[in-house]
């Protein structure tokens, strides 16, 4: 692991734990480099990442304090205090920068490579009919490239391959049922309030403040389920802070709640690490997390793919394990020789170097 990765790893922890409490000063970037006997230069990398995720802002000729307060959720109780406002000045929203139309899909060259690759390794394979699931070549490629790449640790048999993200928002509904309230982000890509109108689900649409939806909203909706896209909302550009994601899953405990965490988009972050992603921050199996190769790999891949909670594989098996995966096999095998060469991965790396030096 790089490390200056490891040194942010280490104060996040400690920000998190309360070692480094709210409002603190985290020690001087020259103090930081002698304990941990790196470079100035490499601390800084470290720190740049603990602004961007929202656990500590930069004071100019002040140093770097942090930010990031856990548990601090809105009570429901009338008489309970305002949340403070954070140490100024407050880390400004993120917005992901986004290149110019085109510029992030694979090469044709390398897609096209990949297909002839395909027919020629594995021949009449290809024409068998997919497993409800998927086929188990892909869906143990994403499980080796969220564990290497996405800190999601996961197995195959509990992820799911369908044509779109919004096909896997229907088999979610038929999971875990009509009978509850469904949050979502207000506002939000249409096409989510739309799929859920045509389910028949009914919907709070939850106000979005600056580092994602309003707390007094969050903790006041009846709602059973969250659906919420934490890296960057559409159409605002909203991206929720560590301490928000924090309350996401705070939310889940305290309600009982199952959040579906879009993550369409986040392997394109700027930041110099992957995003945190909710569902690697849950502990208690509420997370459903989905995500879409059409803008990764392009808009021609209609394929996407989710992963349930051990918690809820049971209930998903007995509900939508008998349909029959709607991704052709081709697709799939193309899909998973692209992640397993090496070729996604290096794709993704030039896309987000691509947008930090035209950033």
């Amino acid at each position: 692991m790089t490390r200056y990765i490891e040194i942010y790893e280490d104060i996040r922890r400690k920000i998190t734990d309360g070692v480094y409490e709210f409002g603190s000063k985290l020690p001087s970037k020259r103090v930081t480099a002698e304990n941990y006997s790196v470079s100035v230069i490499t601390v800084e990398h470290a720190y740049e990442l603990l602004i961007g995720e929202g656990y500590a802002v930069s004071r100019e000729k002040s140093g770097y304090f942090v930010c990031y307060r856990e548990n601090e959720y809105f009570s429901e109780d009338s008489s309970a205090k305002k949340r403070p406002a954070p140490p100024s000045p407050q880390t400004p929203v993120r917005r992901p920068r986004i290149a110019p139309a085109n510029s992030e899909e694979i090469s044709f060259n390398i897609y096209a490579k990949t297909v002839r690759r395909v027919l020629s390794d594995y021949g009449d394979e290809i024409k068998e009919k997919p497993e409800p699931y998927g086929c188990e070549i892909l869906r143990l490629a994403i499980a080796d490239y969220l564990l290497k790449n996405r800190g999601i640790k996961t197995d195959a048999s509990r992820i799911v391959i369908g044509s779109g993200a919004e096909y896997l928002y229907g088999l979610i509904v038929r999971a875990i049922g009509r009978d509850k309230i469904y949050a979502i982000e207000n506002p939000s890509y249409r096409k989510i309030s739309d799929i859920y109108a045509a389910e028949g689900i009914v919907t709070d649409k939850l106000p979005l403040g600056s580092d994602g939806i309003e707390s007094d909203r969050l903790w006041k909706t009846k709602a059973g389920v969250l659906h919420v896209t934490p890296y960057r909302s559409f159409p605002t550009g909203v991206t929720a802070s560590a301490a928000k994601k924090a309350e996401y899953i705070g939310w889940s405990k305290k309600k009982h709640g199952i959040i579906i965490e879009d993550d369409f988009e986040s392997e394109f972050s700027s930041s110099r690490k992957p995003e945190e992603t909710l569902f690697s921050r849950d502990s208690d199996g509420r997370v459903i997390y989905v995500n879409t190769f059409s803008k990764t790999v392009g808009s021609f891949m209609r394929t996407a793919y989710m992963v349930l909670p051990e918690q809820l594989e049971d209930i998903f098996r007995e509900r939508i394990g008998f349909y029959s995966c709607s991704v052709p096999a081709l697709e799939q095998y193309v899909l998973a020789e692209l992640i397993n060469n090496g070729d996604f991965v290096r794709h993704i790396n030039r896309v987000r170097r691509k947008r930090r030096e035209t950033g």
